[in-house]
This record gives structure tokens, sequence and C-alpha cells, in this order.
């Protein structure tokens, strides 16, 4: 963020907008709608980006589902992975509608978010279909914890907005089943999932935190200089939650994580 985009002093402010960040006369801005929380220009930039971050990881995800689907070893599992993609892409069309609605090129919110994105998929292209099926049920669960921790500090609109583009496609319950019934089919193919769960866990929370560090907007949201209540303490928390939430995943899977 340049220094033009980021809000004056205090002294050159308006009354209402040189509160502490976070707050506009003392109203935190988990409890302002969008148009009175837009006013801070940080916190504008800080939710640009974690919508274009977000419409890109949909994108992303119904790519790769309808990838996946190739692999499919059987028609109703072809058709499943289809419905899924489909879902994904109705929610990168919600966040492309809203960037609009505020204003911001699409394209152009989601484009700094692209090679951490690529990289990541890059990094972590599954070799069969059950490594498949545990990507995208420990990666896309992983970003989901970590969108609906910021979420909490948001706006009311764009918390409403966010959260509902989060929900489940139902490629968990899938994901579960069909992992599991490989497992009890064949126990040695369980330890192969879980090295390959214990490295998508890695590079996912490794390419989220480079994500952060090189966007100066999002970065002050999670240490508390936009959105209320992130300090660095509670930054640690954040990835200790997501993590244990991992490893109760794993469990699910029948996988040790």
């Amino acid at each position: 963020m340049t220094s033009s985009d980021k809000p004056g002093t205090a002294a050159d402010a308006p009354a209402e907008t040189a509160a502490p960040a976070g707050t506009a006369g003392g109203t935190p801005v988990a409890a302002r709608d969008w148009a009175t929380a837009a006013s801070d220009p940080q916190y504008r930039a800080a939710v640009v980006d974690l919508l274009g971050a977000l419409a890109y990881g949909e994108l992303a995800a119904f790519e790769r589902l309808a990838e996946d689907a190739k692999l499919a070893p059987t028609l109703a599992d072809k058709a499943e992975l289809a419905k899924m993609a489909s879902a994904e892409f109705h929610h990168f069309e919600r966040l492309r509608d809203r960037l609009a609605e505020i204003g911001e090129e699409p394209t152009g919110a989601m484009e700094p978010f692209v090679a951490a994105y690529d990289g990541f998929h890059k990094q972590t292209d599954p070799s069969d279909w059950l490594e498949g099926l545990v990507k995208a049920y420990v990666g896309d669960s992983i970003a989901s914890d970590f969108y609906r921790e910021v979420a909490a500090r948001l706006d009311t609109d764009t918390r409403e907005l966010v959260l509902a583009v989060l929900d489940d496609t139902g490629h968990a319950g899938f994901a579960v089943e069909k992992v599991r019934a490989a497992i009890d089919a064949d126990p040695r193919v369980g330890g192969r999932l879980a090295l390959w769960a214990r490295r998508l866990m890695g590079e996912a929370l490794s390419q989220s935190q480079r994500v952060v560090a090189d966007r100066d907007a999002l970065s002050t949201m999670l240490v508390g200089g936009v959105a209320d209540g992130f300090d660095l303490a509670e930054v640690g928390k954040m990835f200790s939650r997501i993590t244990e939430a991992h490893t109760k995943r794993m469990a699910a899977l029948g996988l040790a994580a």
C-alpha cells in the first residue's frame, strides 16, 4: 500500500476518523456496516485484499475440482465433484460481484494472490484420486478456518458475505467417506495419506503467512491496526486454533496428524 492510500494523522482527519484504528467514535468495526467502516481507507484496502484473495481462491478451487473429477473412479464420484465445482464457482461469482459493487475491478483485486495460490497448487499437485480428496479437504479447511477467524472482526456486511462463501459445498463429508473406505480396504494407504496431509498443512501455512506479510493492509488487520481485537499474541492463538482443527480433521479421516 502506498503512502497516499493510508489514512491521515489525527490532526489532519475529521473528528469521526480521528478515533483509534478499528473504531469510529468508539464503535468497533464488527458492529458497523460497510458504508461506515469503509470511510477508513486502510480498512477498505484490507477488505479489498481479503475479497480478492477469497475470490481467486474460489476460482482456483473450481478449476481444481473440475480437474479432480477426471480422476474419479466412478461416474457417481465424477458427478459429485462436478456439483461441488459448480458451488465453488457460484461463490466466486458472489465475491466478484461484490468487488464490482464497491467500485473495485475484480481482476485487479485478485491479481496479487495469483502467484501464491498457483505456487501452492504447483507444489501440492496430487498424484491420484485419494490425494486430491485429501488436498481439497485439508487445504480448503485450513483456508476456511483462517477466513472465519478474520470474519469475526469485519463489518457486518462483509462478514455476512465471507461466511456465506465459506459454506461447506459437501466436500468434507464426501472426502471423509471415500478416504476412510480406502483405508479400510488397504490400511497401508493411511500412512501415505498422512504424510501427504502433513505436507499440505505446512505448505498452506507457509503460503498464507507469505501473503499476509506481502500485503500491508492485511497484515495490519491481523495485528490490530484496522479491525478489532487482534494483536501479535492473538495471531499466535489463532494459528494454534487452526492447527488444532486440522488435527481433528485428520482424525476424522482416520489419519495421524
